[in-house]
């Protein structure tokens, strides 16, 4: 995407990024660019309707100017600014939203703000049986298409497992001028309790087990679409599970749920495990090694092609 980080290892948008206080603790463990919390598009929205109620008024302005001070945008555009003071690392905003709408324009301000580049974090339900994958794919690319011509720092976008086709969503991104997309958002899942009977939120945490997943696409994605950087997300628990998905295609890797569970700590290990396995295999840089094993790398390509369990176990007794 263009920024220069010290490291592959990025803290995800999260709690754990949502002061600047935080911030500095990443920095200093170790980590090479953070994502800040996602500011949602209906927040943006509910702002823009307050500063519209009073935008007819000349002697409005002073209150505008008080408002967005104290708002929610306001503290958001806050944050960034203070991280950028007081920070060396790079600081990425993070957009959450569903619709293209006027709050597309602010991106230009969370922009001017400093941020360093933006994440798109969008993800649309689809609940309608009449609407069809298409529909919906196009209503992705238009927002994205509205963010880029808003903004001139690098955007990406963090990208569902529910696509089709996440190949020719990635290469529509490109076309888009899209820099960058993170590999995979994990939204709220519900869970029911068969006691209460009531549906609630299940585990918001990441599964080792999920980097799979990541490396099969990273994988994929980085043959596919060499142009377009990719971070890998969820899943990705130690130094060993980043240098797997770097492997497949990654230049990057985002981490949050092992942070939450084993504290910021952790860093430094994971870091370390990259640094010394890199000697041991002989790489310089990681440009030496990154997407040395993805899908155009490997003889046998057919490892990433495999999605039937019993084909692939019917040989092993």
């Amino acid at each position: 995407m263009g920024l220069k980080l010290k490291n592959p290892i990025i803290l995800s948008s999260s709690g754990l990024t949502s002061t600047v206080e935080k911030v500095k603790a990443a920095e200093k463990a170790g980590i090479g660019a953070v994502v800040l919390k996602s500011i949602f598009e209906e927040q943006i929205l509910s702002e823009v309707a307050a500063v519209d109620k009073y935008s007819d008024y000349p002697e409005a302005s002073d209150y505008l100017r008080g408002y967005l001070t104290h708002n929610t945008l306001g503290v958001y555009l806050k944050l960034i600014q203070d991280c950028k003071q007081q920070c060396e690392i790079p600081i990425i905003a993070s957009i959450n939203c569903s619709d293209r709408g006027e709050w597309v324009n602010f991106a230009r301000i969370i922009e001017n703000a400093g941020a360093d580049a933006i994440e798109l974090n969008i993800f649309k339900l689809p609940t309608d049986k009449d609407v069809d994958s298409e529909k919906i794919e196009k209503e992705y690319l238009d927002i994205v298409g509205a963010v880029k011509d808003a903004i001139s720092v690098p955007l990406s976008v963090k990208l569902s497992h529910n696509f089709t086709n996440p190949l020719s969503i990635i290469k529509e991104l490109y076309y888009r001028n899209v820099q960058g997309v993170v590999l995979f958002n994990r939204f709220y899942a519900p869970d029911i309790d068969i006691k209460t009977l009531k549906v609630h939120s299940s585990n918001v945490y990441s599964s080792p087990s999920e980097i799979s997943g990541v490396i099969r696409w990273s994988g994929l994605a980085s043959a596919a679409v060499p142009l377009v950087d990719i971070a890998a997300s969820s899943g990705v628990y130690t130094g060993d599970d980043a240098v797997k998905v770097m492997l497949a295609g990654a230049k990057a890797v985002q981490i949050c749920s092992t942070v939450y569970k084993n504290g910021l700590e952790m860093v430094e290990p994971m870091l370390a495990f990259i640094e010394s396995w890199m000697k041991e295999q002989g790489f310089r840089e990681l440009s030496d090694f990154v997407g040395k094993l993805n899908y155009g790398n490997v003889n046998e390509a057919v490892a990433y092609e495999r999605t039937q369990f019993m084909r692939y176990f019917s040989n092993h007794n």
